[in-house]
């Protein structure tokens, strides 16, 4: 009897500790893809989507052949810099601190770069196109543009580029307006600027200068203010809003103006830039989902 249940509690205690390892392999790996901004940009794709007028199926797709790419940059992005973080000793980073092996992360990101790639070829050529040259675009930045004065370029046309990968789904492939293409692509670009205010001091010991770092933390904090406000400009130029849509507008609006007053005041303020960046940029973006989504017809319309 004694045996018995002292096997039976090793076997528990041997479950518990198998399903703990699993759930810190599993959070290694969310944590390696960069996990906000894969669900930021997802999500944005996803409003987007319904916005234009994809059916719940064709939506799905596109939304997920975008997950997957962006999973993809993510785990590249890891992948690629995980000596680099090693030497900054940089918390959060599973490849770097060897929780991940990094045949496992070469594999995953091929695996999925692949997947990517097919599910967007089945809303279309052009849509697959499109997104093959974001994807692309990302990639190249995680080998070696971001150390570069390039390095906002990839966030520009990748950005600027994905909102053509939802609107080539739709039958037709209709191009997307112009006023929506500049204003992914500037929020894409505040994005760079706002993500990379918290690591430069740790980027610059091991040798990254990118835009960012060569502007400094002052330079990029107006940079940031400046493309964030340029992004709602641009998504308040939409055709036909009107109503509650222009008032919705005018909210992205003063929360980019108020980004862009945050980032002059804290100029002198060491750190305060840093912390205070992103989470605006974050709420701009929400704004403007939840505007594309009220827009709906006049977003589809206008493409």
């Amino acid at each position: 009897m004694r045996t018995d249940r002292h096997g039976g509690r090793d076997d528990q205690w041997g479950t518990e500790r198998s399903g703990r390892r699993a759930m810190s392999v599993t959070r290694a790996w969310v944590r390696a893809a960069h996990p906000v901004p894969v669900v930021v940009v997802t999500v944005w794709t996803g409003c987007l989507a319904v916005s234009v007028g994809h059916s719940a199926a064709s939506g799905a797709l596109v939304t997920l052949a975008v997950l997957t790419g962006q999973l993809s940059v993510g785990w590249l992005n890891d992948l690629v810099d995980a000596a680099r973080d090693a030497r900054a000793g940089r918390a959060g980073k599973p490849v770097a601190q060897g929780r991940l092996a990094r045949a496992t992360v070469a594999a995953m990101v091929l695996g999925s770069a692949l997947s990517a790639t097919a599910l967007t070829a089945l809303c279309g050529r052009a849509a697959a196109v499109a997104h093959l040259l974001a994807l692309l675009s990302a990639w190249v930045y995680d080998l070696g543009v971001k150390a570069t004065a390039w390095s906002v370029l990839p966030y520009l046309v990748s950005f600027g580029l994905l909102p053509g990968v939802v609107t080539f789904a739709l039958p037709g492939a209709p191009a997307p307006p112009v006023w929506l293409v500049v204003s992914g692509a500037l929020l894409g670009c505040a994005a760079h600027f706002v993500n990379t205010l918290p690591d430069l001091a740790a980027d610059a010991r091991v040798g990254v200068r990118g835009l960012p770092h060569r502007l400094g933390p002052a330079g990029s904090s107006v940079a940031a203010a400046v493309t964030l406000l340029g992004s709602a400009l641009a998504l308040a130029a939409a055709p036909r809003l009107g109503g509650e849509l222009r008032l919705l507008a005018l909210a992205a609006l003063l929360a980019a103006a108020l980004a862009a007053v945050a980032g002059l005041l804290w100029l002198g303020v060491r750190g305060g830039g840093a912390r205070l960046a992103f989470p605006t940029v974050l709420l701009v973006a929400a704004l403007e989902m939840g505007l594309l989504l009220i827009a709906g017809t006049s977003v589809g319309a206008a493409g």
